[in-house]
């Protein structure tokens, strides 16, 4: 496996208490594998990017767990060799582009620099594989686009620049949050097939992090679906779109538009997630959940009702719909 994540626990200790961010997150990725990561906002999803990235700032940290990168640990790894890792063997695309590039360099010092970070080879050499790399993402007159500065292209060109400095260096894992939610959707659907393309070629693992579950649809090969810090429902992504087990997941799926749903009104999931400083007694979805029972006062525990599908409730669905 490209990526083991074991029981991760990140949590924030402020004045007002402690907040589970993620509490008790399992999954595992292989080579070339796309994984899409989803929920609504504030479900942990970013925070478990965060993690694996080692990019947690005070007050917050990682309390227990294991994250395994092909056999490594990185859970107490010092910030010297997360150095390392971080843009070499685990690269990250962020939402807004303008997070990745710095707005007064031009875009080949940022590329170039990227390269030299973590291996010797000549300005001329990184040019040449920093022009290929803004070719292979579908850039048009990439030697003219690496002497341009950020504000000279436009958002999904920056986007493109963002997704080839993530695999310049070849990295075992891409993390993606929500790379394509400013983009329109032409834009938005040719960096997907580009995304796609790149970890077939090149093997590389990559989890795509998104509140859009019609996105995921269309790039995953496998989804997690998280809630309040968990991972309620995980599987194939043609297993949860067409049979969703979890009743949130259910309700995700209920409020996509699609065309064969026309004039129908949307699902809307009731109330609001809750506080993950103070979950509620047992399951966290459960007072939103039209499937509550007594039983729900008590904690769920992940079970697998089918091969290759598993769901974290004690009334799952035996059906879902489709995209």
């Amino acid at each position: 496996m490209t990526l083991t994540v074991s029981n991760l626990h990140t949590h924030f200790f402020t004045r007002a208490g402690v907040v589970k961010a993620v509490d008790g997150v399992d999954f595992q990725i292989a080579p070339g594998e796309i994984l899409g990561l989803v929920g609504e906002s504030g479900s942990g999803k970013s925070i478990t990017g965060f993690s694996i990235m080692g990019l947690i700032d005070d007050p917050g940290r990682i309390v227990s767990g294991s994250i395994r990168l092909k056999g490594e640990e990185l859970v107490g790894a010092s910030e010297d060799a997360m150095r390392t890792v971080r843009g070499n063997r685990i690269a990250m695309i962020f939402q807004d582009p303008m997070m990745t590039l710095n707005p007064v360099l031009r875009v080949d010092t940022q590329m170039v620099e990227a390269i030299r970070a973590h291996e010797k080879i000549s300005k001329r050499d990184a040019l040449a594989r920093c022009r290929d790399a803004l070719g292979m993402v579908g850039i048009p007159a990439p030697e003219e686009r690496l002497r341009a500065y950020p504000h000279q292209l436009s958002g999904g060109m920056r986007q493109r620049v963002a997704i080839a400095i993530a695999f310049l260096n070849e990295p075992d894992l891409i993390i993606a949050d929500e790379p394509t939610t400013a983009l329109d959707v032409t834009i938005q659907s040719q960096i997907i097939h580009e995304a796609q393309s790149l970890c077939k070629r090149t093997g590389t693992a990559l989890v795509w992090i998104t509140h859009d579950l019609a996105v995921v649809a269309g790039i995953a090969d496998r989804i997690a679906v998280m809630y309040a810090g968990r991972i309620v429902e995980t599987g194939d992504i043609d297993a949860v779109i067409d049979t969703a087990l979890h009743p949130y997941t259910v309700g995700l799926l209920g409020s996509v538009p699609t065309s064969n749903r026309r004039g129908e009104r949307l699902t809307q999931i009731p109330g609001m997630p809750p506080n993950v400083m103070n979950l509620p007694k047992g399951c966290a979805f459960g007072e939103r959940c039209p499937r509550r029972s007594s039983e729900c006062d008590a904690e769920p525990l992940i079970t697998e009702p089918r091969p290759a599908q598993a769901v974290r409730c004690f009334h799952p669905h035996g059906q879902g719909g489709k995209l």
